[in-house]
């Protein structure tokens, strides 16, 4: 006799699979490309391999991290989101704008209900892991006490499926 195991729909699957997170990744980056909120970004991009090779590769990460196929882990062999990012300087306000432009994204292509706030507290604790130390940039920390960017233990815990 055969046995079936009923697992839970993934993240991806729950906001309406890969053509969804293809629209939320366009409207993402069509808004750091136009908002004022983006210019930090879009620059920092620029340090990278731009922004069209980032909104491949921001689908490909998402797909993989909210429980669909790993295109990213295909492509590169690991997720490793802090490697993705270590040659680029990330400030409390870089992951504040990120986070900011993100829910505006998700607002304007009206996602909503439970799994999309589980999916925006996820995004928030890999943002703000991601801010890492600016002095070694030579840059300064102007968002260290921001109240909006919470720095305390919480932001590392749970999975984007958790």
């Amino acid at each position: 006799m055969r046995t079936i195991v009923a697992t839970a729909p993934s993240l991806l699957d729950q906001i309406g699979g890969e053509p969804t997170l293809r629209r939320l990744v366009t409207r993402f980056y069509d808004l750091i490309e136009t908002d004022p909120r983006g210019a930090r970004l879009l620059k920092l991009h620029f340090r990278g391999h731009g922004v069209a090779h980032a909104r491949e590769e921001q689908f490909n990460f998402l797909s993989g991290f909210l429980g669909g196929r790993r295109y990213y882990l295909e492509k590169h062999g690991h997720m490793d989101v802090r490697h993705m990012h270590a040659h680029v300087p990330i400030s409390a306000d870089d992951a504040a704008d990120w986070l900011a432009l993100m829910n505006r994204a998700i607002d304007d292509i009206e996602l909503s209900g439970l799994h999309v706030d589980k999916m925006r507290a996820a995004f928030r604790r890999v943002a703000l892991i991601l801010v890492n130390d600016l002095d070694e940039w030579g840059i300064p920390k102007s968002a260290a006490d921001r109240p909006d960017i919470s720095t305390g233990p919480e932001r590392l815990s749970g999975p984007a499926n958790g």
